[in-house]
């Protein structure tokens, strides 16, 4: 629901529909990450439950979360190599999961 009215907000502030899904979907990617910053995200995900685990908002917790989690390793090390430690499988397989769909999609 959340998603629906952020969509609505930018098509009234005059982005085409068909464009107005990408900034949706990164502002709803910064409000995951932001939730989970302050520690708010998993309290509403226990209320919640699957409705708010779904991928974006999922995704944006993993790695808000992996490196919140390494911070006190130092920006490099901590931070930015442990942040995509759980997260980089999720990036993987979605690559090769979208090459495959291509490529059978461009074959038939």
């Amino acid at each position: 629901m959340l998603g629906q009215a952020i969509l609505n907000l930018f098509i009234a502030l005059g982005v085409p529909e068909q464009q107005a899904g990408n900034p949706t979907v990164a502002t709803v990617i910064l409000i995951a990450a932001v939730m989970t910053g302050f520690g708010i995200f998993d309290d509403i995900a226990r209320v919640a439950g699957a409705g708010i685990a779904v991928p974006v908002t999922g995704f944006a917790n993993s790695v808000t979360s992996m490196a919140i989690e390494f911070r006190r390793e130092g920006l490099v090390l901590g931070t930015g190599a442990k942040m995509f430690a759980l997260a980089g499988s999720i990036i993987v397989f979605g690559v090769v999961t979208a090459f495959i769909i291509g490529l059978i999609s461009a074959l038939i």
